[in-house]
Protein backbone atom coordinates (compact mmCIF):
# COMPACT_ATOMS: atom_id res chain seq x y z
CA UNK A 1 0.00 0.00 0.00
CA UNK A 2 1.48 3.72 -0.67
CA UNK A 3 1.63 6.35 1.82
CA UNK A 4 -0.86 8.09 -0.05
CA UNK A 5 -3.38 5.45 0.34
CA UNK A 6 -6.07 5.96 2.48
CA UNK A 7 -8.38 3.11 4.45
CA UNK A 8 -10.38 2.55 7.13
CA UNK A 9 -11.11 -1.17 8.69
CA UNK A 10 -13.20 -1.27 11.95
CA UNK A 11 -13.17 -3.74 14.72
CA UNK A 12 -14.48 -3.83 18.11
CA UNK A 13 -14.66 -6.25 21.49
CA UNK A 14 -15.77 -6.54 24.74
CA UNK A 15 -13.75 -8.27 27.28
CA UNK A 16 -15.52 -9.16 30.99
CA UNK A 17 -13.59 -10.25 34.38
CA UNK A 18 -14.72 -10.83 37.21
CA UNK A 19 -12.79 -9.52 40.44
CA UNK A 20 -12.70 -10.07 43.68
CA UNK A 21 -11.79 -6.47 44.86
CA UNK A 22 -14.20 -3.36 45.37
CA UNK A 23 -15.03 -1.14 42.42
CA UNK A 24 -13.87 1.73 44.14
CA UNK A 25 -10.26 -0.03 44.28
CA UNK A 26 -10.24 -1.57 41.09
CA UNK A 27 -11.19 2.07 39.47
CA UNK A 28 -8.28 3.73 41.27
CA UNK A 29 -6.42 1.43 39.42
CA UNK A 30 -7.44 2.98 36.14
CA UNK A 31 -7.34 6.54 37.47
CA UNK A 32 -4.38 6.86 40.32
CA UNK A 33 -1.02 7.61 37.82
CA UNK A 34 1.08 5.89 40.26
CA UNK A 35 -1.04 2.67 40.05
CA UNK A 36 -1.60 2.16 36.83
CA UNK A 37 1.99 2.73 35.55
CA UNK A 38 2.28 -0.98 37.68
CA UNK A 39 0.38 -2.41 35.26
CA UNK A 40 -0.36 0.07 31.96
CA UNK A 41 2.64 -0.10 29.88
CA UNK A 42 4.48 -2.18 27.47
CA UNK A 43 6.45 -5.13 28.37
CA UNK A 44 9.39 -4.75 30.71
CA UNK A 45 11.61 -6.57 28.89
CA UNK A 46 11.12 -4.98 25.60
CA UNK A 47 10.17 -1.51 26.00
CA UNK A 48 11.15 1.53 28.00
CA UNK A 49 8.56 4.39 28.91
CA UNK A 50 10.03 7.65 27.85
CA UNK A 51 6.57 9.90 28.99
CA UNK A 52 3.60 9.75 30.94
CA UNK A 53 0.65 12.62 31.75
CA UNK A 54 -2.24 12.01 33.26
CA UNK A 55 -5.36 13.62 33.99
CA UNK A 56 -8.22 12.08 34.70
CA UNK A 57 -11.52 14.39 34.41
CA UNK A 58 -13.57 15.18 31.66
CA UNK A 59 -11.90 16.75 29.27
CA UNK A 60 -8.57 15.59 30.60
CA UNK A 61 -5.86 14.03 28.77
CA UNK A 62 -3.69 10.80 29.14
CA UNK A 63 -0.74 10.35 27.48
CA UNK A 64 2.10 7.49 27.10
CA UNK A 65 4.76 6.80 24.67
CA UNK A 66 7.52 4.67 25.01
CA UNK A 67 10.50 2.94 22.86
CA UNK A 68 10.45 -1.01 22.26
CA UNK A 69 14.60 -2.43 22.41
CA UNK A 70 14.63 -2.26 18.44
CA UNK A 71 14.14 1.52 18.32
CA UNK A 72 10.47 1.58 17.47
CA UNK A 73 8.44 4.15 19.48
CA UNK A 74 4.46 3.62 20.15
CA UNK A 75 2.32 6.66 21.35
CA UNK A 76 -1.22 6.76 23.11
CA UNK A 77 -3.20 9.59 23.47
CA UNK A 78 -6.50 9.67 25.18
CA UNK A 79 -9.65 12.51 25.95
CA UNK A 80 -11.64 11.28 28.64
CA UNK A 81 -15.40 12.23 27.75
CA UNK A 82 -17.34 10.88 30.60
CA UNK A 83 -15.78 10.13 34.26
CA UNK A 84 -18.52 9.09 37.04
CA UNK A 85 -16.03 7.96 40.19
CA UNK A 86 -15.80 4.28 41.23
CA UNK A 87 -18.65 3.45 37.95
CA UNK A 88 -17.19 4.19 34.67
CA UNK A 89 -15.12 5.57 32.19
CA UNK A 90 -15.14 6.63 28.68
CA UNK A 91 -12.88 8.11 26.24
CA UNK A 92 -11.49 8.33 22.42
CA UNK A 93 -7.97 7.44 22.07
CA UNK A 94 -5.35 7.57 19.37
CA UNK A 95 -2.26 5.08 18.70
CA UNK A 96 0.43 6.23 16.75
CA UNK A 97 3.87 4.02 15.78
CA UNK A 98 6.69 5.49 14.55
CA UNK A 99 5.07 8.68 14.60
CA UNK A 100 2.06 7.59 12.15
CA UNK A 101 -1.59 7.23 13.03
CA UNK A 102 -2.08 3.25 13.31
CA UNK A 103 -6.08 3.36 15.11
CA UNK A 104 -8.59 5.73 17.01
CA UNK A 105 -11.00 3.94 19.15
CA UNK A 106 -13.62 4.47 21.89
CA UNK A 107 -13.15 2.81 25.14
CA UNK A 108 -15.56 2.11 28.21
CA UNK A 109 -14.46 0.57 31.04
CA UNK A 110 -17.46 -0.28 33.93
CA UNK A 111 -17.19 -1.38 36.99
CA UNK A 112 -20.50 -3.25 38.22
CA UNK A 113 -20.33 -4.26 42.07
CA UNK A 114 -21.19 -7.81 42.12
CA UNK A 115 -21.45 -9.05 45.18
CA UNK A 116 -18.02 -8.06 47.33
CA UNK A 117 -16.07 -7.67 44.03
CA UNK A 118 -16.65 -6.16 40.65
CA UNK A 119 -17.60 -6.96 37.19
CA UNK A 120 -15.16 -5.13 34.52
CA UNK A 121 -16.52 -4.15 31.43
CA UNK A 122 -13.75 -3.14 29.13
CA UNK A 123 -15.47 -2.27 25.57
CA UNK A 124 -13.45 -1.05 22.33
CA UNK A 125 -14.86 0.15 19.05
CA UNK A 126 -12.19 1.12 16.49
CA UNK A 127 -10.70 2.64 13.32
CA UNK A 128 -7.64 0.87 12.10
CA UNK A 129 -6.66 3.18 9.57
CA UNK A 130 -4.56 3.42 6.29
CA UNK A 131 -3.53 -0.23 5.80
CA UNK A 132 -2.82 -1.13 9.63
CA UNK A 133 -4.85 -4.46 9.87
CA UNK A 134 -5.12 -5.46 14.07
CA UNK A 135 -6.06 -8.42 13.20
CA UNK A 136 -7.20 -8.80 16.77
CA UNK A 137 -3.84 -7.78 18.82
CA UNK A 138 -5.55 -5.03 20.25
CA UNK A 139 -7.93 -7.22 22.02
CA UNK A 140 -5.23 -9.74 22.76
CA UNK A 141 -3.12 -6.62 24.04
CA UNK A 142 -5.93 -5.42 26.55
CA UNK A 143 -6.45 -8.95 27.57
CA UNK A 144 -2.51 -8.86 28.98
CA UNK A 145 -3.32 -5.34 30.17
CA UNK A 146 -6.24 -6.73 32.49
CA UNK A 147 -3.93 -9.38 33.64
CA UNK A 148 -1.44 -7.24 35.28
CA UNK A 149 -3.75 -5.21 36.43
CA UNK A 150 -5.49 -8.01 38.31
CA UNK A 151 -1.92 -8.91 39.79
CA UNK A 152 -1.59 -5.74 40.78
CA UNK A 153 -5.13 -4.67 42.62
CA UNK A 154 -5.06 -8.38 44.26
CA UNK A 155 -1.46 -7.78 45.29
CA UNK A 156 0.55 -11.24 43.70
Amino acid sequence: MTSSARSIKHGSFTIDRKLDIDPAVVFRAWTDPAVKARWFSGPADKWTETLREMDVRVGGRERLVGQFSEGSESRFDAVYIDVVPDRRLVYSYEMHWQGKKISVSLASIEFVAAGRGTKLIVTEQGAFLDGFDDGGSRERGTESLLDNLVRVVSGR
